[in-house]
């Protein structure tokens, strides 16, 4: 469907594993109208027999002193002898608590959530952590909840896109629609670069790569 070329000579991992960020890290800054509202940010822990990658979201908008928009997410992603092992997330939506969890079991890897009843997830699936872009070839495990969900996705082409210190660089532009509805960004070495979405009040998140 989409040849990503994902990128994995000299890395010090089996071919299987996605390519991990140079430095084991990615964060990024969220805005909206020029403000920063909150962060991601990851942490990618390599192992003798795979990698965890620990994810952390906090988000916080305000009218004047009061608050009217917190989101905190929390995930840990493990890759075990080239696949995807298991995965755990907890969530917290303006007060509303969802969570998801899924583990490779004899049958695949199973997955449950505040949003799905237990299933096992098509072999392609892969989790919405956005970092790894092989996520775009299949089906999409929300980390949120568990949904299942299949997005329409497109390439559009190379865009360039700013980072949070103001420079800009060449990114690979994909389209999200339809379950998921956002546009996803990957540098020319596939590490990803930036995301935007509109939210419920019409206004525009954008992740700036820090």
């Amino acid at each position: 469907m989409l040849a990503l070329g994902v990128a994995t000579a000299g890395m010090g991992r089996p071919p299987e594993l996605p390519a991990v960020p140079p430095g084991d890290a990615l964060a990024f800054r969220l805005m909206r109208y020029g403000s920063q509202i909150g962060t991601h940010a990851m942490a990618f822990q390599r192992l003798s027999d795979g990698l965890d990658v620990h994810i952390a979201v906090q988000v916080l908008v305000k009218f004047g002193p009061i608050p009217f928009v917190r989101y905190t997410h929390n995930n840990l992603e493990s890759w075990r002898g080239g696949s995807l092992a298991a995965l755990a997330a907890q969530t917290d939506r303006n007060g509303t608590a969802l969570h998801m969890r899924a583990w490779r079991s004899q049958p695949g890897l199973e997955v449950e959530g505040s949003g799905a009843a237990r299933y096992v997830a098509p072999p392609n699936a892969l989790p919405t952590t956005y970092w790894n872009p092989r996520m775009l070839d299949g089906p999409m495990i929300g980390t949120q909840d568990g949904m299942l969900v299949r997005p329409k996705v497109s390439e559009i082409g190379i865009e360039r896109i700013p980072l949070a210190n103001g420079a800009t660089i060449p990114t690979r532009h994909y389209t999200l629609r339809g379950a998921l509805n956002l546009d996803l960004f990957y540098d020319l070495n596939d590490v990803w670069a930036g995301m935007s979405f509109t939210v419920a009040d019409g206004s525009r998140i954008n992740y700036e790569r820090l």
